[in-house]
């Protein structure tokens, strides 16, 4: 699902701000950003791909990892199409980058 919210609100205190047609253009192309996660900052926090906080113990993310990667492993579909393999082994190069991220992170 999309969020629009970001293009509105951005559109109306574009306009507010501005008191003009084209801060209306700016704030909505703001809000367009927003709503498009151009801002987030899930890349830098590797414990959302696991759906867990910082404070997560290391068995935790142990096995959030063991059973993330269980699951997206591309072993595990092997006589898949190549489409969702191709998914499959993003994921879980996603997965190993957040883990190994977190390996770092608690090694400090």
């Amino acid at each position: 699902m999309t969020r629009w919210y970001g293009k509105l609100l951005g559109f109306i205190a574009g306009w507010l701000l501005m008191r003009h047609p084209v801060g209306g253009l700016i704030g909505l192309l703001v809000g367009h950003a927003f709503d498009s996660d151009w801002f987030s900052l899930s890349r830098d926090n590797p414990y959302r791909v696991f759906n867990l906080t910082s404070d997560a113990s290391d068995a935790e993310v142990d096995q959030a990892y063991r059973r993330l990667i269980s699951q997206y492993h591309p072993d595990k579909l092997a006589g898949a199409a190549p489409e969702l393999r191709a998914q499959a082994e993003a994921k879980a190069r996603e997965i190993n980058a957040a883990y190994d991220r977190i390996q770092k992170l608690r090694k400090r």
